[in-house]
């Protein structure tokens, strides 16, 4: 089996220092085993894309020495595989119309309003969510994941007629065959709404592992909504060195060129190394 993982960046602003732990993260650990790595960029919500933020994001990469297989998906190309597979829940029984407004629905797991039906025009479609996930992390260990007390169930396709982040997510790492998602553990929620999806939808379920959250000194994650600076504005192998440590592949001195970095951190990764918890990257 070949491995394939993939970084699926959304393009609202440029690489930071806590994106590029994925991206790196997910990098080594798919080459590490001679796999491919490809690169998507989540732009299905077109209003949160930035003008230019995917090129910069690419740009950033190719800095970094991380190289990707195959061309570039873009999100925005795959909205009839998301029709089509919106209608196969929907033929299958999975999706419900809900008319519920956000204020309706609540701020917790979604009620069930409407599930038996609705006399209201339906705003959104929302994927009925009755299991619980359970699955082994590489890094997080063993997590379960109980739809109906922490999301309900949950939107498909949006009140303003885009297909939801999960829907779009499951369906594309399908299509690519992505055997592992290496991404960060802000997005370990995420996951059991995508493996409840790719059991619908007959669809593989990759091998996860969630990294630990990059913040600041004062714990707030680093993140475009917080400002974070972009890794573009550091020394690319400064950059590197940081974010090796922080995943546990101190690197020797001695290595000063980025593709040489990436080269000693492919041969050297090792999931076991990477900590659980969120934490501040020692700088360099």
């Amino acid at each position: 089996m070949t491995i394939r993982g993939r970084f699926a960046p959304t393009p609202n602003g440029p690489l930071h220092l806590g994106s590029a732990v994925a991206a790196v993260a997910s990098h080594l650990s798919a080459r590490h085993r001679g796999g491919e790595w490809h690169v998507r960029i989540d732009d299905v919500d077109a209003a949160r894309a930035v003008p230019g933020a995917a090129d910069a994001i690419l740009g950033e990469l190719e800095r970094l020495a991380l190289p990707w297989d195959g061309p570039v998906v873009h999100q925005r190309d795959n909205i009839e595989r998301y029709r089509a597979a919106l209608a196969l829940l929907e033929r299958e029984g999975w999706t419900f119309g809900c008319a519920c407004t956000r204020r309706e629905a609540g701020p917790g797991p979604y009620p069930g309003t409407c599930r038996g039906g609705t006399p209201r025009p339906a705003r959104s479609v929302r994927m009925r969510a009755d299991e619980c996930i359970a699955f082994r992390d590489a890094v997080q260990g063993e997590v379960v994941i109980d739809l109906p007390a922490e999301t309900g169930d949950f939107i498909v396709y949006r009140a303003d007629r885009v297909h939801a982040y999960h829907l779009a997510a499951a369906v594309d790492d399908g299509a690519l065959g992505v055997t592992e998602i290496v991404r960060g553990a802000d997005l370990l929620a995420s996951t059991g709404p995508q493996v409840h999806l790719q059991r619908a939808l007959d669809l593989p379920t990759p091998a996860y592992a969630h990294v630990p959250i990059a913040t600041t000194a004062a714990g707030a994650k680093l993140a475009k909504s917080s400002a974070a600076p972009p890794s573009a504005e550091r020394p690319a192998a400064e950059v590197l060195r940081t974010v090796l440590g922080f995943l546990g592949l101190p690197p020797p001195p001695g290595i000063d060129d980025p593709a040489g970095l990436v080269d000693w951190g492919t041969r050297h990764w090792d999931v076991a190394r990477v900590p659980r918890v969120r934490r501040a990257p020692a700088t360099s």
